[in-house]
């Protein structure tokens, strides 16, 4: 009877202490908490009526009589009046801004960059004509510069026709001989040697002039690939001092027109017209070299003024006055029957005749589109297997709503579409953020009356933004994809507005600006995205890889407290990891969710062998099965309460209770069983007491842990095993676990255990491969 009472109260205490323990709530599996329930009717009505709402906004108070209807009887003005028309002043300024040219800013670098390339064609050319040699290379008393590059480029053949001219009385008879640089040196050269009563200094003369020619034909054969394009004559018929005069011209007309600025888009022929004007003053060789080298060299070196353009036009918005239409009382607005103009409308807006109301066709219409766009969104989320809570639905009505609200509220071009698609697609995957992005570039236009170009750039870059959002691993990733999304938009409203007709250099401020504004949502949805995630539960990438980050705070303290914990933690993360990938598994969640799996274990970590470093046993000192087994399942309850108080994610903190399920502690329940056996008095072994409280695995992830768990321990004590041992020692594990019903709610199919099965050994044999062994090195005696 003792026995009996003592076994009573050892009973009671287990319960009090473990109810001491469990949370109040059991944290539910990743895939009850956001199960693929039953849409809730009130859920969609809900969404469909906020969206409906703001974009339908202009529906509210729309005027029946509008432009284009027909006046149902005469209307005449109740009072004189000079009535504002909104529409016509908008047109006008609107067509103003579009000519009008952005706001430019010299671009340092690029000036220097020009003036640089400029410099290095002049030093290659200066390096060009030091090969053909000085110029004049003679003294210009015997032959003027002009005559001394016409008898070098002269061919040692030709030249001596020349001579033989010299020393003739007649006429020349080959043609080249009668052109006016050639009559000039013959002339030249007979003066020389008449003057010149010495031979020697007339031989001398002779000889120089054939080194010159030879100089000038190597130069010729030589010249540099960058100054082929060049006439190379031109280049070598510069003096030395009118070279030297020739650069600092090029370079003082180079700074001029740089000075004045070239904005981007000016057309070449423009270009050319400028360098002609600031040439025009200088010698003909100069303009010559000058209108070759300077359009190769010049390039735009203004850039846009964002903030400039807008202040700009802001400006000129304001200069525009607003259009007024003068009516004197009774004078008639409209006869019954007439189309009403835009002038008529104004006037009888002015006067509240308009008859404001409610479009109740317009608003039912884009209700039903609303719809429509809902259900598309379910049936894509539905398709594509993911899993939802009401969280969610709220979160995607959030930021689909914003989009949205802002236009109405502020302009189009700040509409937090760009951000919208990068969240979705970071949250939940390229397909669904696509989809809502395509679905709100639908529904949005129905409440817009003009400016869809610009709506449609934001629209591309929104897509771009959701369909690789989700690729990104790291904040600075996410931070070029918004360097992305900025030039996808501010291309896409150039190409836009460049096809309709605008002139190239007044939409370069508008492009750039849209650009910035894409910039600045992605900058922002970066910024949240945090609070996001935590405020709505939500697991990214960029977070599990941060949580797995091992310098994080409880991971530290698991590697601190319990090292043999840490260790099988890593190589259970090893085999999961690699089976996840084989099963095309989330592998982030997989990893993260598996070291955070046995942190419970801290709680007291020499009752788990793992960290036994000596051959005690405190089980062993307890010698109560039954006291063990709650010990062992703590570390499930307490591993919950660890997770609550780091705020991991529910995502990760399922994997603590779902990868034990309900396996019955083997160990304990077969020692209970034993010494029941032993003692009659004690109570019947009850298998639920030796059961971990669960649930089983809810989803693919979480069982691929149990299992990579569960077969830890067994491929560790393989040491010399082989693969087919080590697989049927697993097939083995994986069999009782589907035997016991644990993997029931886990999707994973008896093929893709097949699966599991070969990759677990895979890395096994990995982690066991065979080593060379190494000779004991013998100490020689002394």
């Amino acid at each position: 009877m003792k026995k009996l009472l003592r076994s009573q109260k050892l009973r009671l205490s287990r319960w009090l202490s473990l109810s001491s323990v469990l949370p109040p709530l059991t944290v539910p599996s990743v895939s009850k908490q956001r199960s693929f329930q039953q849409h809730s009717p009130l859920l969609f009505a809900v969404s469909v009526a906020a969206l409906t709402s703001v974009i339908g906004h202009r529906f509210y108070n729309e005027p029946q009589l509008t432009v284009g209807t027909i006046a149902p009887e005469t209307i005449r003005a109740p009072k004189s009046a000079q009535a504002p028309d909104p529409i016509a002043t908008k047109t006008e300024r609107e067509a103003v801004l579009r000519g009008a040219v952005s706001v430019y800013r010299l671009n340092s670098s690029q000036t220097a960059n020009i003036q640089l390339d400029l410099n290095t064609y002049l030093a290659d050319i200066s390096k060009f004509r030091d090969s053909a040699g000085p110029l004049p290379y003679a003294s210009t008393k015997a032959l003027s510069p002009t005559a001394q590059h016409f008898l070098r480029q002269l061919t040692t053949g030709d030249f001596q026709k020349l001579l033989q001219q010299v020393s003739a009385t007649t006429p020349p008879s080959t043609p080249w001989l009668k052109t006016a640089n050639a009559r000039q040196a013959i002339s030249a050269l007979k003066r020389y040697r008449a003057n010149e009563k010495d031979g020697g200094k007339w031989s001398s003369l002779i000889r120089q002039i054939g080194l010159a020619q030879r100089d000038y034909q190597a130069a010729l054969k030589s010249v540099p690939p960058r100054l082929q394009e060049f006439p190379s004559k031109d280049l070598l018929a510069f003096t030395e001092p009118e070279w030297a005069m020739a650069q600092r011209r090029l370079r003082t007309t180079l700074n001029r027109i740089l000075t004045q600025g070239i904005p981007p888009g000016i057309p070449p022929s423009l270009m050319r017209r400028t360098t002609q004007v600031q040439l025009q003053d200088y010698s003909s060789k100069v303009r010559t070299l000058g209108q070759q080298l300077l359009p190769i060299v010049l390039k735009p070196n203004l850039s846009v003024d964002p903030a400039g353009t807008l202040r700009q036009r802001e400006i000129i918005a304001e200069q525009i006055p607003i259009k007024r239409i003068p009516i004197r009382k009774d004078e008639i607005i409209v006869k019954e029957g007439e189309t009403i103009s835009q002038r008529e409308f104004a006037l009888l807006d002015h006067f509240g005749l308009s008859r404001r109301g409610i479009n109740w066709l317009g608003l039912f219409g884009t209700l039903a589109a609303v719809s429509g766009g809902v259900s598309l969104f379910l049936v894509v989320q539905k398709r594509g297997q993911l899993a939802f809570g009401r969280r969610d639905y709220l979160l995607v009505l959030l930021l689909s709503v914003s989009s949205s609200l802002l236009i109405w509220t502020t302009a189009l071009r700040y509409t937090s579409l760009p951000a919208v698609g990068l969240l979705v697609g970071s949250f939940y995957g390229p397909v669904l953020g696509a989809t809502v992005v395509l679905i709100l570039s639908g529904l949005i236009p129905l409440g817009l009356s003009g400016g869809l170009m610009e709506f449609g750039a934001i629209a591309v870059g929104s897509l771009v933004a959701s369909l690789v959002a989700r690729q990104r691993r790291s904040r600075e990733e996410i931070a070029l994809l918004g360097v992305i999304v900025a030039i996808t938009q501010g291309v896409t409203l150039f190409v836009l507005m460049t096809l309709s007709g605008a002139p190239v250099y007044s939409i370069l401020g508008l492009s750039l600006v849209q650009g910035l504004v894409g910039l600045g949502w992605t900058i922002v949805a970066l910024g949240i995205s945090p609070y996001i995630e935590h405020v709505f539960d939500l697991v990214t990438p960029i977070r599990l890889a941060e949580l797995a980050n091992p310098n994080r705070p409880l991971l530290k303290r698991l590697s601190r407290e319990a090292p043999g914990t840490f260790q099988h933690t890593m190589f259970v993360a090893t085999l999961a990891e690699a089976g996840a990938s084989a099963l095309g598994c989330n592998v982030e969640l997989v990893r993260t969710g598996t070291l955070y799996h046995d942190i419970g274990k801290m709680h007291d970590p020499q009752f788990f062998i793992e960290n036994q470093r000596d051959t005690t046993n405190k089980h062993d000192l307890l010698n109560d099965p039954w006291q063990s087994a709650e010990i062992i399942k703590k570390h499930v309850s307490e591993g919950l309460v660890m997770a609550r108080k780091c705020r991991l994610p529910a995502a990760v903190q399922a994997f603590i209770p779902e990868h034990q399920g309900t396996m019955v502690i083997a160990f304990f329940h077969h020692q209970a069983q034993q010494q029941a056996a032993a003692n009659p008095d004690l109570d019947p072994v009850q298998e639920s007491d030796f059961r971990y409280p669960g649930p089983t695995p809810q989803s693919r992830e979480t069982g691929i842990v149990m299992l990579a768990d569960s077969c830890e321990a067994a491929l560790r004590s393989l040491k010399d095993a082989t693969p087919d041992l080590a697989l049927k020692t697993i097939n083995k594990i994986f069999k009782a676990r589907w035997q016991d019903d644990q993997l029931v709610d886990s999707q994973l199919t008896r093929d893709e255990l097949n699966v599991l099965a070969e990759v677990f050994v895979e890395v096994w044999m990995q982690f066991h491969h065979k080593r060379i062994p190494y000779p004991t090195a013998t100490i020689p005696p002394k």
